[in-house]
C-alpha cells in the first residue's frame, strides 16, 4: 500500500485540484492523507465531502512542511504502508504516474527513494525539477533542468544527489533507519538534508522521468501583487538563509566547512547590499535574523 501525504495551508482550491487528479490516477491500494495546517473547519468539511475517502489530520497551528509531513508519515506507517509519498498540494498528476516510480524502487534494494520529472504547471513544456545536485564545497544546491525546455537529455533515469520534497516516493522500511524530516528546518532545504542522510546510509536516490507531474510553484510563498518588498515573501529569505546554514553545519566538515561558512558570510553581505539598494528593509532585517539563527540555534 502507498500512503500519499498532502500538506494544506489555507490553499484548499489547489488541494482540491490535486485530489481530483490523484483520484483519476490511483486505485484501491492507495491511501491519501491530508494534513491541514491552521485548519479551517468549513473548507475542510467541504473537502471531506467531495473526497470522502481521504483521511484529514487537522492541525491548530502551522507546523510547516516538515512538521505536517512528519505527522502524515507517522500516520502512514501506522496504516502499514509499504511506501510513503510526499506530494505538494499545488501539483497535478497524470494517470498512472506512480507506476514507473514503483518499478524503479522495486528494481534494486539499494534505491531508497525516487522522484519523477516535474514540469511547470503554467508552462508544461518547461522543467521545474529533474533531480538535484549538491556541492559539498559550499553546501549549495542546483536543480537539474530548471526552467529549461524539455528535451531528450532529461528523459534518462539516473541517480541524483538529492530529490525534491515536491514529490518523493520512499520505501517505508527506510524511514525508521533514516528518521523523519528534520523539524528544525520548517520548510526549504529539509529535502536536501533528508536526501543526504539517506545517502550517508549507503542508499541511492533515483530520478525517473517516465511520467511527468505538474507543479504550480510557490503558491504559498509569493504575493499575488508586487509590494515594496517584491513578490517573494521576506519569510522565505529568512528560511533559505537560516536553513542553508543548518545544512552546512550538519553536513560539512574540515576544509569544506571553512569554505562553506566563508561563502555564507559573503552571501549575506551581497544580499545586504542588494536589499539596501532596492530599499527592501524588511528583507534585509529578516535575512540577517535568519543568518544569526542559523548559527545560534542548537542542532
Amino acid at each position: 500500500m502507498v500512503a500519499i501525504i498532502l500538506v494544506n495551508w489555507k490553499n484548499y482550491d489547489d488541494t482540491k485540484d490535486c485530489l481530483h487528479s490523484l483520484y483519476q490516477s490511483i486505485h484501491a491500494s492507495f491511501s491519501i492523507i491530508v494534513v491541514d495546517n491552521e485548519s479551517q473547519e468549513t473548507p475542510i468539511a467541504k473537502l471531506k465531502e467531495s473526497f470522502p475517502q481521504i483521511t484529514v489530520l487537522p492541525q491548530k497551528t502551522n507546523l510547516g512542511f516538515t512538521g505536517a509531513n512528519n505527522i502524515g508519515i507517522k500516520h502512514g506507517l501506522t496504516l502499514g504502508a509499504e511506501y510513503i509519498m510526499l506530494l505538494n498540494n499545488d501539483t497535478t498528476v497524470p494517470k498512472n504516474f506512480i507506476d514507473p516510480l514503483l518499478i524503479t524502487l522495486h528494481s534494486s534494494p539499494e534505491i531508497a527513494a525516487v522522484q519523477p520529472k516535474i514540469m511547470f504547471h503554467e508552462y508544461p513544456y518547461k522543467i521545474w525539477n529533474a533531480g538535484g545536485i549538491y556541492y559539498p564545497l559550499n553546501a549549495s544546491t542546483r536543480t537539474i533542468g530548471y526552467n529549461k525546455f524539455d528535451s531528450e537529455k532529461y528523459n534518462k533515469s539516473k541517480y541524483v544527489d538529492w530529490i525534491t520534497g515536491c514529490c518523493i516516493l520512499i520505501k517505508a522500511k527506510i524511514i525508521p533507519e533514516v528518521g523523519l524530516l528534520n523539524d528544525q528546518f520548517f520548510a526549504y532545504y529539509e529535502d536536501v538534508d533528508w536526501s543526504l542522510r539517506i545517502r550517508k546510509l549507503g542508499y541511492h536516490l533515483a530520478y525517473d522521468p517516465s511520467i511527468p507531474i505538474y507543479h504550480k510553484v510557490s503558491a504559498s510563498s509569493k504575493n499575488k501583487d508586487k509590494t515594496a518588498e517584491g513578490f517573494l515573501s521576506p519569510f522565505v529569505h529568512f528560511l533559505n538563509m537560516r536553513n542553508q546554514i543548518f545544512l552546512a553545519r550538519l553536513h560539512t566538515k574540515g576544509f569544506h566547512a571553512i569554505n562553506t561558512h566563508t561563502f555564507l558570510l559573503l552571501k549575506i553581505l551581497s544580499f545586504s547590499v542588494y536589499f539596501l539598494v532596492r530599499g527592501r528593509k524588511e528583507k534585509l532585517r529578516i535575512s540577517w535574523k535568519g543568518f544569526l539563527e542559523g548559527y545560534l540555534t542548537q542542532l
